[in-house]
């Protein structure tokens, strides 16, 4: 029975996976809206800097924090 309720999902899941894929509307990137003003794009390495670098000094500045400002009894 637990096989039957499993294959199921796995056809309702993919099911409605397809009726979106199938329903949703091309996002028409290239289509210029009023008031479209975009500005200058970003190279490589800005692009690495914001959104790989940024991120990790990001998690070490709070595990720096977390770590100084730990008041918790230390396991000898």
């Amino acid at each position: 029975m637990d096989k039957k309720n499993a294959m199921r999902a796995g056809a309702v899941a993919a099911g409605t996976t397809l009726m979106m894929l199938l329903m949703s509307s091309p996002a028409l990137a290239l289509t210029r809206d009023d008031g479209d003003d975009p500005g200058p794009g970003l190279n490589v390495l800005e692009t690495l800097g914001l959104y790989v670098a940024t991120p990790i000094v990001l998690f070490l500045v709070i595990v720096g924090l977390v770590m100084v400002l730990d008041k918790s009894k230390k396991q000898a």
